[in-house]
């Protein structure tokens, strides 16, 4: 599997807002080779994880190249204070 997990701090306005747009977006149509999602926070911060799942590689890259992906980024980074904080790679199970 592979996967992305990003660091995102919403403006405190936000939040609730956040949740719904993604929430949102998951209950969409299916994005091929999309496995699982989370997102953590912790207690009332602004700062929030989250955590992207993919089948493998192929499929997480086809789904960034996607059009639509970028709208939902748009839609997603429109709540945002700054851009992402982006870490890809390998999902190891432990």
């Amino acid at each position: 599997m592979y996967g992305t997990c990003a660091k995102m701090r919403v403006k405190a306005e936000n939040v609730e807002a956040l949740q719904k747009v993604m929430a949102d977006q998951m209950s969409g149509d299916p994005v091929p080779g999309y496995v699982r999602s989370y997102v953590l926070t912790e207690n009332d911060s602004e700062d929030f994880w989250l955590f992207v799942i993919f089948e493998d590689r192929a499929s997480y890259d086809k789904n960034a190249d996607d059009p639509a992906q970028h709208e939902r980024y748009t839609a997603m980074r429109a709540l945002l204070e700054a851009d992402p904080e982006w870490h890809d790679g390998m999902v190891m199970e432990g």
